[in-house]
């Protein structure tokens, strides 16, 4: 069974959250714990959990299928000790957040070498981030998201996120999310049968399977291979809808979150609709 949903906001409280999933239609959730944009928050108060958990009952949300996002400020492989610390300290937080709240997963970008260490160097910087996290926490699963290759960010190959993988010490606390946009634009091709299947057997291959945890649903503003990440409504890019028929009729992402970050959030349950719609 699919569970599909959209990243929805979470304004003036995570206890919003579940409400406005369930306006659109969405039986999966992302949002952000916090203000994400900032490097601090005031810590969760016991009531904005407590109501946080009641609506996610009140509606049919399980933490299987909600998977928050953390902040955009973290870089999980800073080549500079003092930023490294911070973002480490404020992945920390996202974590022990998410645990507060009872949840199962947190998703987040792997990392950037800003252009001053090796792609190897930033991924061994991320793996050790990841290891101290775990070591620090209880359960809850961090799902490293597939970039699509901006400047010197790393994760945009399956290969690369197998490294990170290969490096963690407990690897039941580990899994990937992948978006759509970024593996087409980091050259993995979905937009036919074959190339998508070609791209499954690499994903299984490379990485395995089990580590799927989660999906982001976004078409494409940009040619396959471009490098950009320019997320497009579904069936408007260089995807088209035949990649997502192929995913919504794929059981590989069955039981899983799969989250729209599409532009126009107006249209968030028409596309909701639209993708349930494609399965045969």
């Amino acid at each position: 069974m699919k569970y599909i949903g959209a990243h929805v906001s979470a304004s003036k409280g995570v206890q919003n959250a579940p409400l406005n999933a369930h306006e659109i239609g969405a039986k999966a959730f992302a949002m952000f714990t916090k203000n994400q944009r900032q490097w601090h928050a005031k810590p969760l108060e016991y009531q904005v959990i407590a109501n946080f958990k009641e609506n996610c009952s009140k509606h049919g949300f399980s933490s299987k299928y909600i998977m928050p996002h953390d902040s955009y400020l973290i870089n999980l492989g800073h080549p500079q000790k003092d930023a490294l610390e911070k973002s480490r300290a404020a992945f920390l937080d996202e974590v022990e957040r998410c645990e507060l709240l009872g949840l199962d997963y947190l998703n987040f970008h792997p990392g950037n070498a800003l252009n001053t260490i090796t792609s190897k160097e930033c991924l061994e910087i991320i793996a050790e981030s990841i290891n101290i996290t775990i070591e620090k926490t209880r359960n809850l699963i961090l799902a490293i998201e597939t970039t699509a290759g901006m400047g010197s960010s790393v994760g945009s190959s399956f290969k690369e996120l197998a490294q990170i993988i290969e490096k963690i010490q407990n690897k039941s606390r580990v899994g990937v999310c992948i978006d759509t946009c970024h593996i087409f634009a980091a050259g993995y091709d979905i937009s036919t049968k074959m190339k998508y299947e070609d791209t499954m057997k690499r994903f299984e291959d490379e990485i395995g399977i089990d580590y799927l945890k989660g999906a982001h649903l976004n078409d494409s503003k940009k040619e396959c291979g471009s490098r950009i990440d320019r997320h497009a409504p579904i069936g408007k890019g260089f995807i088209g809808i035949d990649g997502f028929r192929y995913i919504m009729n794929d059981e590989r992402f069955d039981d899983i979150p799969l989250i729209l970050e599409t532009p126009d959030r107006e249209n968030w349950k028409n596309e909701i609709k639209f993708l349930y719609g494609l399965i045969e």
